[in-house]
């Protein structure tokens, strides 16, 4: 390893193959053990989780004793290297031949950034799976380096957070166990290649909105046939224009809020990128928006394993590299939480949680609230709030204009200006001072203050 892929190690942080220790102790073999588990990769030592580098100098006690944790681990762990880079001690752990392994504490795998203990469902699961190679993980026959796009790559780490001065697409991917010096995984064909349905035929996200229940009538759709951040991206731009929404003004504040959370949609749309089995070809992933419910499918089902009843429980990775880029873009939280965190959004808005089933697909199905006078479409609410702009515009101007006057000047009727002049008294907005006749009007936001 050379100073500059370490600072590009350091740059990225923490993920599926790369922990910080600011010091080191005897309790790293958990990370030694969780890395073999996982994909392999390096423990920094020296490097805290701020991504600052500490400081730490490899001794021989030190080295001798990481070599004997390792082989105390079971089956035996063998570390091909141990070395010091710029004040940073680099332990190289490959990926095991013989998992699941295990050290005194236990048994641990990597899960995302975090070093995880396992419990014995998944102690089990890892024996049934050590041998399968997953789809995303073989590599890509045809794709070249000259298909990888940069641009794809200056996305990822703008939402990721990363400074990096030059962008090397061999660097960047072999880093993030994309890819080796000679060869491009699947998972990095999904994620950064110019045309990624040329590779991988099956790599779309098909957006449909239908008119009434039955599937019938289509009002609207969109076949995004990219990579995978941008399939995220247009799903959630599609769902934010077919559902409904409210805004709340408090003083100079305005919020918006959806029929179904955002936070809730979001988990959803990316648990269908990261868990979908990528082999099955024909098939895409389906967001599909009702007149009573949102249907999200993603195909593969299961994880082998997993079921309905231990959702929430038992974290499950059928794509732990497309996991673990979506967890670096800060998409999805980290140790497998996404399930909770719906079920947290749904509460708090008061919703039940969504209907899930599981056969050659995954399904998840959230229902819509019924329409009351609270949730209006995009173009009613930016309607209204035009009105109520202008309505403003003219109270600024001429603070003794009349119901009348603002109802010819706006284009309402007086019934009208009525329903939008109390809601701003009550959204204490707009205030009345004197009679309805010889009074005028008082913006609050405008009012002195009275305490200089």
């Amino acid at each position: 390893m050379k100073t500059t892929d370490l600072q590009l190690l350091i740059a990225e942080g923490e993920g599926l193959t790369i922990e910080f220790k600011e010091k080191y102790t005897s309790k790293i073999d958990r990370d030694i053990v969780a890395l073999a588990n996982s994909k392999g990769g390096s423990v920094l030592l020296g490097v805290n989780d701020s991504c600052k580098i500490t400081g730490e100098k490899l001794t021989n006690q030190m080295k001798a004793e990481i070599l004997s944790l390792a082989r105390n681990c079971d089956p035996h762990i063998t570390i091909p290297r141990i070395y010091n880079i710029d004040n940073v001690v680099v332990i190289e752990v490959p990926e095991g031949e013989e998992k699941p392994y295990s050290c005194s504490s236990g048994y641990f795998r990597r899960l995302d950034a975090a070093t995880q203990k396992m419990t014995q469902k998944e102690v089990g699961l890892y024996f049934k799976n050590s041998n399968m190679v997953s789809y995303e993980e073989q590599f890509c026959r045809d794709i070249t380096w000259d298909d990888i796009s940069i641009e794809k790559i200056q996305t990822y780490f703008h939402e990721a957070g990363i400074n990096a001065e030059k962008i090397n697409p061999h660097d960047i991917l072999i880093s993030l166990n994309l890819a080796t010096k000679a060869s491009i995984k699947n998972a990095g064909v999904l994620f950064f290649a110019q045309k990624p349905r040329r590779y991988i035929i099956q790599c779309e996200t098909i957006l449909v909105s239908f008119k009434g229940t039955n599937r019938v009538d289509i009002i609207d759709r969109k076949d995004v046939q990219d990579d995978l951040w941008t399939q995220y991206q247009e799903a959630m731009i599609f769902l934010k224009r077919h559902l409904s929404i409210r805004t709340e003004i408090k003083g100079m504040d305005r919020k918006d809020y959806y029929e179904i959370p955002l936070e809730a949609l979001r988990e959803a749309v990316a648990n269908a990128l990261i868990h979908r089995d990528y082999s099955v070809r024909g098939t895409s992933i389906m967001v599909e928006v009702h007149e009573d419910r949102v249907i999200i499918k993603n195909p593969g089902g299961f994880p082998n394993g997993m079921s309905k009843e231990k959702l929430g429980s038992l974290s499950v990775r059928r794509n732990e590299l497309i996991a673990d880029i979506f967890a670096r873009m800060h998409r999805v939280e980290r140790m497998g939480s996404g399930f909770k965190r719906i079920k947290e959004s749904m509460e708090k808005a008061g919703l039940p949680f969504p209907k899930i089933s599981s056969d050659e697909f995954f399904i998840i199905e959230f229902e819509r609230p019924k329409k009351t006078v609270e949730f209006v479409t995009k173009s009613t609410q930016k309607s209204t709030q035009k009105s109520t702009q202008k309505i403003l515009e003219i109270i600024r101007n001429n603070s003794f204009v009349t119901r009348t006057k603002l109802a010819q000047q706006i284009g309402l009727s007086e019934s009208g200006v009525k329903k939008q002049l109390s809601k701003l008294q009550k959204e204490n907005i707009l205030k009345r001072v004197g009679p309805d006749k010889g009074g005028h009007w008082e913006l609050v936001e405008l009012k002195p203050d009275t305490k200089r």
